[in-house]
Order: structure tokens, then C-alpha cells, then sequence
């Protein structure tokens, strides 16, 4: 039974722009498009059971926020490089945390590494637009893709900008001849979007409700040749800004979708038959698991700073070592330029700084990085890592349940 208005569907006339694959891809001549509804003035009529979860999930994010929002503001940057970097999963895009530093700090790592730290630079892109002027905008979504893509060999020519040809997911590489969604017409984006935004801005819809739809409704218009599921995922945590549902804290909702990545899709294609209870469900789980996983990791990182402090027979504040530390819970990887521009020490009492806390084992000089050394604090790392496996795991057990 319908929820939600299906999308229709109608023939429209394609042909290859240039002849490319099988006789199949190159003889195509007509798609069906599938035409999203118009949704600015629609209200999903949730029921009960789901608004309970969806309240419950919003008010254990907005707790979390509340608590550690400020006192961890450090936690923060973790939690947006392990949504950024789970998000990338979902597409198939994956590098070690070594990599992922190098491509950070921009000192040469792997085309997949380099895709995850502009993945990082989009999601932050997008929340703090959505925090300064309280809207979701076009413009803020064409510079977080550009933000993702202009460094892409294939792609940077398509950076920023919405797609003006017909594209399409699944099926073959070369037409949509076999394609599980067509998207609308190029043409029609524009409008899609403009009515998008609208919906997006409304302040009278449930939090998660919206963040759902929003999304989903994104995907299917599919506005990008390439990078509609990043982009569309740091969504979610922009409407979750500009809500205020969280007012500083980014909790890894990609890491619990990654864990339901058949799921999800499916949940995707349901909103396009009408029915948008199973996003709005899968998101608000999402959002819980990533909340109470997070809850932990904030405990964590905050022993490990007093950990650190008694490997070097303690400091004192105001110090190069002491102001480290404290940066080092928050960029967990570093070289020398780094923390010279972060805590504005001169470079000679930097590099005196990291040799200390190299032989207290705090820092481990990240491999392949002898001509410009990359520093990893391998505690952090290790708790980044960990925070995204247990939130996988503890969402395959509420879904198994």
C-alpha cells in the first residue's frame, strides 16, 4: 500500500550520442523516464509506531549534541571523515587510513584516497551552509560537487555543474537499455529541484521524516552524471543542521547504510513505487545506532588524550607538546606544516614536539612517507576504525532481530 505519491512514467524518444557497445545499446531509440512527484506542499501521513521512532532517533542525536556537542568539540572532525569515507563505501570507493591521510594533507596518495578526502571537504561544505543561512540551496550543492570532483581526472570537467544530458543507474555502461531507473529528463531538473529546496526549507515536517524524502527524493532525480550518493547523503546531515537537530556533532549515518547496502537501494527504489516508509525508517535507525556508537567514542578519544599526557610524563597547557595533544585529537594525521599553521609554533619546536611523542609511541610516521613525513596518531585511527565497525555490526543485528 502506498504512502507516498509513485512516480509516473513516460516514453521518451534517446539515441547514443556516439555510437558505442552492443547493437543492443547502439539501436536503442526510446526510454522510459521515471517522473518523481512534486512534493514542496506534501505532508507524509506517518503512523504511529514510526513517529515514535523517528521522535526517539532525533531526540537521542539531539541528546548526544547536547552532552558532548561542546565539551568534544575535537570529536567532530573524526566523525565527518568516518561518514565521508563510509559514504565513499557505499560507491565502491575505498583506501587505507594512511592513504586517506596523505590525500588530506595533500601530499600525494591513491585516486581512491584523493576521492575520500573531497568526499570529507563536500560534507563540510554542505553543513556549514546549511548551519550560516538556514537553507538548503542549489548553489551550496554545486560547490560541494565541484568540491568533490575537481580533482577527478574524468570528472572535473563536469564539477559544479548539473547534468544536461539523460543518464541513468544500473545496467549497461553505454545506454539505458537495461537500467533498473531513468531518471527525468535533463530539462526538467531545474524544476525538480527548485521544487526540491522548497520541501527541503520547510520547518513544519518531522526532522527525519524530511531528511529522508529529501534524499530519496534527490536520488531519483538524479540531478549528476556522477556523485548523486555522496552528495545526497551529505544532505541528510544538512537538513539535520539547518533543523537543529544536531548543532555540532555529525554522527556516521553512512556507516550504519553501508552496513544495509542492499537495503538501502531497495528502500530507494520502494520510495519510487510510492511507498516512503522503509527510508524514513532505515535513516532513523541509522541515526540511532550512529548515535549511541558515538556516545562511546567520545569517552574514548577523551581517555586517550589523558593517556597521552602520561606517556610524556605530563605537560603543561600553553606548551608546543601540550597544544599537540591537543590537536591530535582532532587531525589525527599531521605533518610538520599542519600543526605549524594549526597551533602557531615555530617549525624547530614543532619537529622537537613530534620527535617526543614518536618515542612515546603516540606518533608513528605513516609508510611510504620518508621524503615528506606524514605522522598518524594510530590510537585515534584505531577508535575511527572501530566506531564505523561497530556501528555496522550492531545495525546487521537490529536488522537480523
Amino acid at each position: 500500500m502506498s504512502d507516498w505519491v509513485p512516480h509516473t512514467h513516460e516514453q521518451r524518444p534517446y539515441r547514443q550520442r556516439v555510437a558505442r557497445g552492443p547493437r543492443a545499446d547502439r539501436q536503442l531509440r526510446e526510454i522510459t523516464v521515471s517522473l518523481p512527484p512534486h512534493i514542496r506542499d506534501l505532508d507524509f501521513p506517518i503512523e504511529r509506531p514510526l513517529a515514535a521512532m523517528t521522535t526517539a532517533s532525533a531526540g537521542d542525536l539531539g541528546h548526544l549534541d547536547l552532552v558532548h556537542g561542546r565539551t568534544l568539540q575535537a570529536l567532530n572532525p573524526l566523525l565527518l571523515r568516518i561518514e565521508a569515507v563510509d559514504s565513499s563505501k557505499i560507491e565502491n570507493v575505498d583506501a587505507s587510513l594512511a592513504d586517506y591521510g596523505r590525500a588530506l594533507l595533500g601530499v600525494g596518495a591513491n585516486a581512491s584516497a584523493v576521492s575520500m578526502a573531497s568526499a570529507t571537504g563536500a560534507l563540510v561544505r554542505m553543513i556549514r551552509h546549511a548551519e550560516s543561512s538556514r537553507t538548503i540551496t542549489a548553489d551550496a550543492i554545486l560547490k560541494a560537487h565541484e568540491d568533490l570532483f575537481r580533482h577527478h581526472p574524468d570528472e572535473a570537467h563536469r564539477a559544479g555543474k548539473f547534468r544536461t544530458t539523460q543518464n541513468w543507474v544500473g545496467g549497461s555502461d553505454y545506454s539505458p537499455v537495461s537500467a533498473f531507473h531513468v531518471p527525468p529528463p535533463p530539462e526538467t531538473v531545474a524544476d525538480y529541484l527548485e521544487d526540491l529546496f522548497a520541501y527541503a526549507n520547510r520547518d513544519d515536517v518531522p526532522t527525519l521524516v524530511q531528511a529522508a524524502i529529501v534524499h530519496a527524493q534527490f536520488e531519483s532525480i538524479h540531478p549528476f552524471i556522477d556523485g548523486n550518493g555522496r552528495i545526497g547523503r551529505a544532505l541528510i546531515h544538512a537538513v539535520l543542521r539547518r533543523r537543529r537537530a544536531a548543532k555540532h556533532i555529525t554522527v556516521p549515518i553512512a556507516s550504519a547504510l553501508v552496513a544495509h547496502r542492499d537495503r538501502y537501494f531497495e528502500s530507494l527504489n520502494r520510495y519510487r513505487d510510492g511507498e516512503a516508509a522503509p527510508i524514513i525508517a532505515l535513516l532513523a535507525q541509522a541515526t540511532s545506532v550512529a548515535t549511541a556508537e558515538s556516545w562511546r567514542t567520545a569517552a574514548r578519544v577523551k581517555e586517550l588524550r589523558g593517556e597521552w599526557h602520561d606517556a610524556v610524563g605530563g605537560t603543561r597547557p600553553g606548551t608546543p607538546i601540550h597544544r599537540l595533544l591537543d590537536l591530535l585529537t582532532e587531525e589525527p594525521i599531521v605533518n610538520v606544516e599542519l600543526v605549524v599553521e594549526r597551533i602557531d609554533v615555530p617549525e624547530p619546536a614543532v619537529r622537537e614536539a613530534i620527535e617526543t611523542l614518536a618515542d612515546a609511541q603516540v606518533l608513528t610516521q605513516a609508510p611510504r612517507s620518508r621524503r615528506a613525513p606524514v605522522w598518524l596518531t594510530r590510537s585515534v585511527l584505531g577508535e575511527v576504525e572501530d566506531l564505523s565497525s561497530r556501528i555496522q555490526s550492531s545495525s546487521l543485528r537490529l536488522g537480523a532481530s
